[in-house]
């Protein structure tokens, strides 16, 4: 073994869920666990992004945009779309700013492996890869395109590449030892709701063969103290939220599942109901063509 093994925590989708947040920054403090990136999302659907964003500049080492960093503050969209103007509001001088100028992806080396953490795909954080793929969208998250190059440069394609934006935690290997993982969400992670990040553990900056791990951890916290909150401040669609907080169903299948329609499967099988998406705004609109 060339050094050391050190450990990074990989946070992702918070979505203005500070309770969530914080009880996940208390368990990598417990673990002692000091080196902390963020792969975006920090805004939208609860209702603290504004205390969200100050955390993350103090903790996180590395901060990467994610689609609603990227169009929630924009100041050039037009909010058709109450809800997404009041998450905005939220936002403190100068955060819609440092979010849309944060780098699409960063690289870092481990125990031999180039890996890549970005988002949501390789294309843009507007482009989901789901849980279910095909062999293209697998293989396009690996390669090296005009948004991962003008992060990053056109070095070598990447080994491993983890991304979060769809809130469905998921490792997956294939040929020539290409690993693909999905970190999930701290703020409204979807199937189990129980807020999730990831912990790489290998021999940072080296080329060299060595032990390497991706650990995935669940942390529980109060969500209903999180939900009384958002009731407080009439934070909006305070029915979609509950309903991924509480049971990891996205708000756009509230309905299917006060009908007692089996959400078993809706996610996963070919010509399934279609459902908003996990970031979508919860009227359409701008949110309509983003990702989670």
């Amino acid at each position: 073994m060339s050094g050391p093994l050190e450990r990074i925590a990989l946070i992702s989708d918070v979505h203005g869920n500070l309770t969530a947040l914080e009880a996940v920054l208390a368990d990598i403090e417990a673990r002692e666990i000091t080196r902390i990136f963020n792969l975006g999302d920090y805004v939208g659907k609860g209702p603290r992004g504004r205390e969200v964003v100050e955390i993350c500049q103090e903790r996180c080492e590395v901060n990467v945009l994610g689609n609603w960093d990227d169009f929630l503050p924009d100041p050039h969209r037009k909010y058709d779309d109450d809800a997404l103007r009041w998450w905005a509001g939220q936002l403190g001088e100068g955060q819609g700013e440092w979010l849309r100028s944060l780098p699409f992806c960063h690289d870092v080396t481990m125990s031999g492996r180039r890996i890549r953490l970005m988002h949501a795909s390789s294309e843009s954080v507007h482009r989901r890869v789901r849980y279910v793929h095909d062999e293209a969208e697998f293989l396009g998250q690996f390669a090296n395109t005009a948004a991962t190059i003008g992060a990053v440069g056109d070095g070598p394609v990447p080994d491993v590449v983890g991304y979060a934006d769809s809130h469905d935690p998921f490792y997956e290997t294939q040929l020539e030892r290409r690993t693909l993982f999905n970190t999930g969400s701290v703020g409204n992670c979807m199937g189990d709701p129980t807020p999730l990040y990831v912990i790489l553990e290998g021999v940072l900056d080296s080329l060299e063969p060595a032990p390497f791990s991706i650990a995935f951890v669940r942390v529980p916290y109060d969500v209903e103290a999180e939900l009384a909150h958002a009731l407080e401040v009439s934070c909006p669609s305070l029915k979609g939220y509950e309903a991924e907080l509480r049971h990891g169903i996205y708000r756009g299948a509230v309905e299917l599942f006060e009908a007692g329609r089996p959400l078993t499967a809706y996610y996963h099988l070919p010509g399934a109901p279609p459902r908003a998406e996990p970031g979508a705004a919860p009227s359409g609109g701008a949110g309509a063509t983003s990702s989670s």
